[in-house]
């Protein structure tokens, strides 16, 4: 191993070779190079500040909207797993990246504390929800985010107010290559069966509305102004279409499922196909919501 490997492996859990299929809900994709897992903050501090300036990084948290490619890829994936933080400052609370959206949704609730009952029904964790201002049910994070902790390629942790990352409709702006660690939301009291009560509501109509049964990547589309990706779609006559072994899910044609041997590269051709035929039908460009990672060189 080159050195900066033998660091990584003084720090955290680090491996070669490592199936990202495994690791993501849609369940396709080939392998990562290298993959590390840092046991807290300040080691992947100290990780980052090992590493050579050119080497691709991905963060990887639950993996539920993100496509790998085929081919893998070709750089380091940090997993932010083990940043599980979670505690209480008045009507504050602080999680860790790798904090579920769920269980963060779960604990507020048994606070007494509403304004974040929508990540019960989010797959993801604290770090994706940031890094794309993840949202349902007409609540996303920069509804209640105070602000957000990173690490940034130089190695150092900042803490950047929410109203400094520009947070748009399933988007954060933030800095280039920084891995977010740490997250702040501020809510407000009220009854904690009403909280719990509006969770249940929630997981219940997503329950009856999504194919969560299937490995799926979640929404696959942003929605236009004024419209639903799923209605264009569906318009389309594209839900239930099948390409290789992935589907536009017959259940909300804003998911593609994974029908046990699907390929990534199904997967980009039924996007593809969503996008050219959404756009030659209603004129409207679908813009992806799942992030898809290329193979880095």
């Amino acid at each position: 191993m080159m050195r900066w490997q033998h660091q990584l492996a003084d720090l955290g859990e680090f491996q070669a070779d490592v199936s990202l299929a495994e690791k993501t809900t849609l369940g396709v994709g080939g392998a990562a190079r290298w993959m590390f897992l840092p046991p807290d903050v300040a080691a992947l501090q100290q990780a980052l500040r090992c590493l050579p300036p050119t080497l691709a990084l991905l963060p990887l948290g639950r993996g539920s909207n993100l496509l790998i490619a085929d081919e893998g890829f070709d750089g380091l994936v940090i997993d932010t797993g083990a940043l599980r933080e979670l505690r209480r400052d008045g009507l504050t609370l602080v999680a860790g990246a790798g904090v579920r959206m769920p269980k963060l949704a779960q604990y507020a609730a048994q606070a007494g504390l509403s304004g974040i009952e929508f990540m019960a029904t989010v797959p993801g964790d604290v770090g994706g929800g940031v890094a794309m201002n993840a949202g349902a049910f007409g609540q996303q994070w920069s509804d209640t985010l105070s602000w957000a902790e990173v690490v940034e390629r130089d190695g150092q942790c900042r803490r950047y107010p929410a109203t400094a990352l520009s947070m748009r409709y399933r988007r954060t702006a933030l800095p280039t290559g920084s891995i977010v660690v740490r997250a702040a939301v501020s809510l407000r009291q009220d009854d904690r069966d009403a909280v719990r009560q509006r969770m249940r509501r929630m997981r219940q109509q997503r329950g009856g509305s999504q194919p969560l049964e299937q490995p799926n990547c979640g929404s696959v589309f942003k929605n236009p102004a004024g419209d639903h990706a799923a209605r264009l779609i569906e318009a389309a006559g594209l839900k239930g279409h099948c390409i290789g072994g992935a589907q536009i899910s017959d259940v909300h044609a804003n998911f593609i499922v994974n029908r046990g041997n699907a390929t990534a590269r199904d997967v980009v051709a039924l996007i593809r196909l969503a996008q050219a035929t959404v756009k030659e039908k209603f004129a409207i460009e679908l813009e992806p919501e799942v992030r898809m990672s290329a193979l880095s060189s």
